[in-house]
């Protein structure tokens, strides 16, 4: 795990991850994180974190697997991962492949910063189920985890359910990339 890293939000607008990711390896961070937010609904009663309107910024967050990908080929030290992704708003099946398919791609470098998700009209527009979120986050995580597990992968749980099937590839690091939990509040 890193212990000296660097968290961006990666935008449109912002420093590409690509250069991002050469300085922060060239200068001697160890990791680079990136959060997600899919997307940003325009109405919203959930107050931003701090008070104040929410930034320009944060509705243009890069997809994080995609920079992770980008940052991944271009450093050779440099751990990378997710600060967080929104466990509940992503399939886990999916999500499992690419979390895998990141770790390969990066030769075992991939830190998988997991959470819930605060803004509450966001959550909901993926089905989340939203005062369960951190329950709904660890089922996702488990089936993630039967995912990267010995194949046939097989799970059953409260929100997650899906028969035996071959998910490949496998991750690099075993049983498979440090999960790293996050959040404030509840």
């Amino acid at each position: 795990m890193s212990k000296f890293g660097l968290t961006m939000f990666v935008t449109d607008t912002s420093i590409d991850v690509v250069t991002l990711a050469r300085k922060a390896e060239a200068l001697g961070f160890d990791s680079l994180l990136v959060p997600e937010h899919p997307i940003i609904p325009v109405q919203m009663d959930t107050p931003f974190g701090g008070g104040g309107p929410l930034p320009e910024w944060y509705k243009k967050t890069i997809d994080p697997f995609c920079a992770m990908a980008a940052a991944a080929a271009v450093t050779k030290t440099l751990r990378i991962g997710t600060a967080i992704c929104l466990v509940p708003e992503r399939d886990p099946i999916i999500t499992a492949k690419e979390v895998a398919s990141i770790d390969r791609i990066s030769g075992g470098r991939f830190e998988f910063g997991v959470g819930a998700g605060w803004l509450r009209e966001e959550a909901e527009i993926f089905g989340v189920d939203f005062p369960r979120r951190w329950t709904q986050t660890q089922d996702y995580v488990q089936a993630m985890k039967a995912c990267w597990g010995p194949h046939p992968s097989e799970y059953h749980g409260r929100y997650a359910d899906f028969p035996a099937l071959w998910c490949e590839p496998k991750p690099v690091q075993k049983p498979h990339p440090p999960v790293l939990m996050a959040g404030e509040g509840e």
